[in-house]
């Protein structure tokens, strides 16, 4: 008979020990002894069973025995056991916001109830859905989940089904639900500066049926990262006549409005200062007598170092994306400038603002100028921060709707399902931008969300809570 090595036979012991342990419950005060030597669980407060997670090493001989939800040193992330969450209080109380929807179906068709087809539809986006077979296929791998707190009397409704819903869906009617849901998390924090911004949907255009893409304009709390509000450009309209409507739905008194050089319009203005609220208008060659005129002066200005001149200025400079940025505002009252054009006629005008940006990029520096007219007083600090934070309009929603839920490259044009698909879209994005807990991008958030039934009702719960995210 040969005799094994010791070494080999331990070895072959171990080996064997793993096989056995990857299949079986380990209690968690469990000390196994086995070759004289002893593997004894990383102490772990948990009662009851778990499922372990072995490491095992042949050159050390060693077996370590890891308790699924132990800290992972590398990732840095600590695995945590979710408490349990009673799904159908958050569902229902999310769901509430949206009763108020007509049914656009007639009696005898309506197999799925319209909250459910909401509700997946909502999810289904949250999660990355950019289409209404996505919606159907995140229903169909979610359906034992969704059985909790759906009623799903025939299943998982079809794409067309979810597709024929959403282009009869009155976009007035969702929009109302939205801003309701919305007014709900801020009428106790209150928002200091609301961004207004349009944005073109390039992939909702018929080059067939002769349909224009559609543009929508909407309102963002930078403070809060919500989006406010959203209304469809007319056709045959522009931006200047669907802020004004926007305006009309939005309760702006005592903020601060922001607006590119497109709605910077006289009736705009007085109706900003007649809702009890301020602006900030962009100034730009759509008012070419006022734009020259402003440009000419603070040139002048400039030239002799502001002299004699009750100017208000704000330095700020940010590092990072491979590139120093330094930004300058100069403010002056109204009254510094003589024979200012049609004063008159811009309500509450007070300020005039000059941004001087300086980007030095590693292989140049480009420099900007950009003016404003505002009905602020000359408050060089506070001008600046609203100025930056309507920036953030354009960086974390276009970018990201684009980026992210690939707006853009949709292909949905139908009747009302485009406008109907981007308020998903912005439901989604502010039910995600309102969970803090997991402090990723909105992309990595809506993977885990998708992966995760218990994270996606964090975010749901997030959705229905009133206080302030973290940044």
């Amino acid at each position: 008979m040969i005799e094994m090595p010791r070494k080999a036979l331990k070895f072959l012991l171990i080996k064997l020990l793993y096989c056995v342990l990857i299949q079986y419950r380990v209690s968690a005060s469990q000390t196994l002894l086995t070759s004289g030597l002893t593997y004894k669980q990383s102490s772990w407060k948990q009662s009851g069973t778990i499922r372990a997670r072995v490491r095992f090493n042949p050159s050390r001989c060693k077996v370590r025995v890891m308790p699924a939800g132990f800290e992972n040193k590398k990732s840095k992330t600590k695995a945590s056991f979710t408490p349990s969450v009673n799904s159908k209080d958050i569902t229902t109380k999310f769901q509430e916001y949206f009763t108020q929807i007509k049914d656009p179906r007639v009696e005898r068709t309506r197999y799925h109830l319209l909250t459910d087809i909401i509700t997946i539809a909502i999810l289904a986006v949250i999660a990355g859905a950019s289409g209404w077979e996505d919606i159907e296929e995140y229903g169909i791998s979610k359906q034992e989940w969704l059985k909790t707190f759906l009623q799903l009397p025939f299943g998982i409704p079809s794409p067309d089904t979810f597709r024929r819903v959403f282009e009869r869906i009155n976009p007035k009617e969702f929009e109302q639900c939205f801003r309701q849901w919305v007014q709900s998390l801020v009428e106790k924090l209150g928002v200091e500066v609301v961004a207004i911004d349009g944005k073109t949907h390039r992939g909702s255009y018929d080059r067939e049926s002769k349909l224009k893409a559609l543009h929508t304009v909407s309102a963002w709390s930078s403070e809060h990262r919500l989006v406010l509000g959203q209304t469809k450009v007319s056709s045959k309209s522009n931006e200047i006549t669907a802020i004004p409507a926007l305006l009309d739905i939005l309760d702006i008194s005592g903020c601060i409005i922001t607006i590119d050089a497109m709605g910077t319009q006289k009736l705009i203005a007085e109706k900003i200062i007649a809702a009890n609220a301020d602006y900030i208008l962009s100034l730009k060659d759509n008012h070419p007598t006022l734009h020259q005129q402003v440009k000419n002066w603070f040139e002048a200005a400039q030239s002799i170092g502001f002299k004699d001149i009750d100017i208000g200025i704000s330095q700020r400079i940010e590092k990072g994306h491979h590139r120093i940025e330094k930004r300058t505002v100069y403010t002056v009252p109204v009254s510094q400038i003589p024979g200012l054009y049609q004063l008159d006629l811009w309500g509450g005008l007070k300020t005039i603002v000059m941004v001087v940006r300086s980007i030095q990029h590693w292989n140049k520096t480009t420099h900007e100028v950009q003016f404003y007219i505002t009905s602020l007083i000359n408050d060089a600090n506070k001008i600046a921060s609203a100025i930056r934070q309507h920036w953030g309009i354009e960086n974390s929603v276009h970018w990201t709707l684009d980026v992210t839920f690939h707006e853009d490259e949709c292909r949905i044009r139908s009747l009302h399902s485009p406008q109907n698909f981007a308020l998903l879209r912005r439901i989604a994005l502010n039910a995600l931008e309102r969970e803090s807990s997991f402090r990723r991008s909105i992309r990595q958030k809506s993977r885990r969300a998708a992966m995760n039934d218990h994270y996606m009702l964090s975010v749901l719960a997030a959705a229905l809570s009133n206080s302030v995210p973290l940044p």
